[in-house]
């Protein structure tokens, strides 16, 4: 008798709770049912009231209120496929002026870049570990020159500068590596010229043609692996409102401060790479250098100590054209929407890969030599003389 009479007692409960349930169902139906048979466009107080009643009655007899929609799901933020280019100006007359400018100055920069690779490829004299990292150093710039300049002048004749997030991505990508992989280029260089100056009699036994190859390959290396372990975290932020880039490329400083989440990690992991990659190589040019003055002032003669400085003058050159520029761009991020950032920029993307060659061709001259000797042999006069002595040379092969 005991235990039937608890079972009743526990039954009570339950019975109350499923007729709450039922009573709640029946009210919001009701409800809904009232709101929907109201005409268009009256919002009566007295549906919302019998709403917000029904509601009070459903939390008292069920115990908890339905969650609304909005709590269901998480916050709907939608993915940044473009980015939108602002370029160096949104005149469309300037920008059909500045078009052949640039055009000219991208050509210049391929045919003096790509004519260095080939005459030291095709001049014997030239095939030292100067003139190897010399051709390297053109072949980075011609690859970071067309990473830019093909995509600024399609924006000069297009109306739209979209770029597609994945292509904004890949040119950093490039830049980032051809740009870091030249600081280590560089700085072997600087190598090279203090082997050269200090330890002139063990030169060829320490720079070795085998040795020359490593540095390269450790240089582009070293560029590849900085680049990838600063972009992919970059561009894995999340991208979800703006998306107007305040500049005529893509840079990482400018494509970070759209995005939506804290880049704190990001800007710590760019702030690395250019300490140890491109301060780094500086340090170790610095330094170099620093080495190559102590053994110029070893030389007893001045004419020695001439010769030996204008070995060094034309990297020398090339180093201060490159990190001043890179510089007085970087280290003032706050200025990115100044005419004056943008001026530097175009200075040091366009004109530092169209001078490099220039400067160590004007101040060179075993590369004036090999240039006039080649505008001999091609010379109008000549060309008879030139198939004669192949032909010869060729017959004097077979014979052998």
């Amino acid at each position: 008798m005991a235990a039937a009479m608890q079972e009743a007692v526990e039954e009570v409960p339950i019975m109350a709770m499923l007729t709450g349930a039922a009573e709640c169902a029946g009210i919001l139906e009701k409800s809904s049912l009232g709101s929907a048979t109201a005409p268009v466009g009256m919002a009566t107080r007295g549906n919302n009231t019998a709403g917000e009643s029904s509601r009070g009655q459903c939390k008292t007899h069920c115990g908890k209120e339905a969650p609304s929609r909005s709590m269901e799901g998480v916050e709907n933020h939608t993915s940044v496929a473009m980015f939108i280019l602002l370029g160096l100006s949104d005149k469309k007359e300037l920008q059909l002026i500045l078009f052949p400018v640039f055009l000219g100055i991208y050509l210049g920069t391929l045919i003096w870049n790509l004519g260095l690779i080939i005459l030291i490829r095709i001049n014997s004299k030239l095939h030292t570990p100067m003139y190897l990292f010399l051709s390297s150093l053109s072949f980075i710039d011609i690859c970071y020159s067309s990473s830019i300049s093909p995509r600024i002048l399609s924006d000069f004749l297009s109306d739209e500068k979209n770029i597609s997030f994945m292509a904004c991505a890949t040119q950093y990508f490039v830049r980032a590596w051809m740009g870091l992989a030249e600081c280590c280029l560089l700085a072997a260089m600087a190598y090279d010229r203090y082997i050269a100056i200090g330890n002139p009699l063990q030169y060829s036994a320490i720079m070795l043609p085998s040795h020359c190859w490593k540095m390269i390959a450790g240089a582009c290396a070293s560029g590849f692996l900085s680049s990838l372990v600063h972009v992919v975290p970059c561009f894995h932020l999340s991208y979800c409102g703006p998306n107007v880039i305040q500049h005529f490329l893509c840079d990482i400083p400018q494509v970070i401060s759209l995005s939506c989440s804290n880049p704190f990690i990001c800007q710590m992991i760019v702030f690395l790479v250019a300490i140890f990659v491109g301060l780094g190589s500086l340090f170790i040019i610095l330094l170099s250098y620093g080495f190559i003055a102590a053994s110029i002032l070893k030389i007893s003669s001045v004419k020695g100590s001439a010769k030996a400085f204008n070995t060094c003058a034309s990297h020398l050159a090339a180093v201060t054209l490159l990190y001043s520029t890179s510089l007085s761009v970087y280290m003032h991020p706050g200025s990115s929407h100044s005419v004056k950032h943008k001026v530097l920029s175009i200075f040091y993307v366009i004109f530092v890969p169209l001078l490099n060659p220039l400067i160590y061709s004007l101040r060179n001259k075993d590369i004036k030599e090999a240039i006039k000797r080649q505008h001999f042999y091609f010379s109008k006069n000549n060309i008879c003389a030139a198939i004669i002595i192949t032909i010869r040379k060729r017959e004097a092969s077979i014979c052998k």
